[in-house]
């Protein structure tokens, strides 16, 4: 059977699996699918990969599937591997320095591991060039670097999470909470507003990341010293519920030690104001709300924070079922509620499979040009 290995870098995890093609190449089935801490080691990295799927170099697989987080303003559609995009995407690495190196880092272990395999790169940020023009507008002065708008991220975990929901009625609000976490609204099934903005730095409150902040925080930071390499740590690793805590960046720990521990308290205090904050504006935006879904590790399996942020939308008739609730079900409303809160698991990496297998459907041998000579595993 031949399959197509996926690859879905993290901020907290590397998270892999095997898709065989089924009859006729139409869709793909999962096989395996495996977590992993995300290792510096690229090379190493993917060789553990070959070896947790049972894989040697070369057996059966006929594509590897990544998704890439931020594709900047020229990429949104899934597309072949090769040195023109890999070249455009290094200029975009200190855009997203948490996932972005380590993702392209692993495009270049597979190269060197697969030569002759083709890759294909889905991008987090493309689901969101659908959004409104306005909604990626940035209030700065004209003139400034063309890279400078807001552009979203989780698009992945949207896309497969939209594409369960049916014929869930149009206005729509998907709350992606992880490690990383952010909040889409859709009408109708199209994108139009995002917590994210130029960076995944950006709106919701993380595990490590700070979320909005005001800016004139980052001007005070550099004028009291702060060097950029300093500033980068603090808000990508260093921030959101590690930083008010002191202690985790993970919700489950938090929510054991909530009572205990009065920072851990305020950390899980403080993201559940932050989460309800942007629902509203949300809400704002699509001018009333019908459907409320939760995904993501938190947004999947914490009860207690997905209870606290409904309830404060209780005024818009949001009746949670708490028996349903509790159980982690796929509908977590009542049936009197005029608004239907779901918890829908996200599969990212089924999406990555799914892509993969429309752009070798379209490729041709003519159009494919080399990724790297073997022997070169990275640029930097």
């Amino acid at each position: 059977m031949t399959q197509i290995l996926c690859l879905n870098g993290g901020s907290s995890s590397l998270k892999f699996g095997a898709y065989d093609i089924g009859e006729e190449s139409r869709d793909v089935s999962c096989t395996m699918t495996r977590c992993a801490p995300f290792a510096t080691d690229a090379l190493a990295t993917f060789d553990g990969i070959l070896a947790a799927l049972q894989r040697g170099p070369g057996d059966d697989v006929v594509a590897v599937g990544h998704r890439i987080v931020f594709g900047g303003p020229r990429y949104a559609l899934p597309i072949r591997a090769n040195v023109r995009v890999l070249s455009d995407l290094e200029d975009l690495v200190d855009i997203e320095p948490l996932h972005l190196r380590a993702e392209l880092n692993l495009v270049y272990a597979a190269a060197r591991r697969l030569p002759e395999v083709p890759q294909v790169l889905c991008f987090d940020t493309g689901f969101h060039r659908r959004a409104p023009a306005i909604a990626r507008r940035l209030p700065l002065p004209q003139g400034l670097d063309p890279l400078l708008e807001r552009y979203g991220f989780h698009g992945l975990s949207y896309e497969y999470v939209s594409s369960q929901l049916g014929d869930a009625p149009g206005a729509t609000v998907i709350a992606h909470l992880g490690s990383g976490a952010s909040l889409c609204a859709l009408r109708d099934g199209i994108p139009v507003e995002t917590t994210m903005g130029f960076s995944a730095l950006g709106g919701l409150m993380m595990g490590t990341r700070p979320g909005d902040l005001d800016p004139g925080i980052l001007l005070r930071l550099l004028s009291d010293g702060c060097d950029l390499a300093r500033l980068t740590a603090m808000l990508y690793r260093e921030s959101g519920l590690l930083g008010v805590s002191g202690t985790s960046g993970d919700m489950k720990d938090l929510l054991k030690k909530e009572a205990s521990d009065p920072a851990a308290s305020q950390a899980v205090e403080l993201f559940v104001y932050q989460l309800i904050k942007h629902i509203g504006a949300m809400v704002a935006v699509l001018g009333g709300l019908q459907t409320l879904v939760f995904t993501g590790g938190i947004g999947e399996r914490a009860p207690e924070i997905r209870a606290r942020a409904c309830a404060s939308f209780e005024y818009l008739g949001l009746q949670l079922d708490e028996a349903a609730n509790r159980q982690n079900a796929p509908v977590i409303s009542n049936p009197q509620s005029l608004i239907v809160a779901m918890v829908v698991p996200t599969d990212e990496n089924l999406m990555i499979a799914r892509h993969t297998l429309a752009v070798l459907a379209e490729d041709s041998p003519a159009r494919r040009v080399p990724i790297l000579g073997s022997d070169q595993l990275s640029p930097s």
